[in-house]
């Protein structure tokens, strides 16, 4: 059998389309699969007295945590408790 330019192009093409998915998968969905991985466990072991920073860079203290919201208590006073999503907690930092 012997191949013609047609069917080598052809063959090219679907392999130049391969190695740019394979490239996209681990430039962009790989990191990106990661991350959620780490987000996830990091919201899975919050516990209560846990220091929290919001996405908007709030600093607070859990108070309690529930299925997909938490209770959170910010500033000095002690009257400021806010329940917010746990989509909403960008870091945590484990209390001593």
């Amino acid at each position: 059998m012997v191949l013609t330019s047609t069917s080598s192009s052809t063959f090219t093409l679907i392999l130049w389309i391969v190695v740019m998915i394979a490239f996209m998968y681990f430039l962009v969905m790989r990191p990106q699969r990661k991350e959620q991985k780490r987000v996830a466990a990091m919201l899975s072991a919050m516990e209560v007295g846990d220091v929290v920073v919001t996405t908007s860079g709030f600093y607070g203290v859990l108070i309690d945590i529930t299925d997909e919201d938490v209770i959170v208590e910010f500033g000095s006073n002690r009257n400021c408790r806010i329940p917010m999503k746990k989509s909403a907690i960008a870091e945590v930092e484990k209390q001593d």
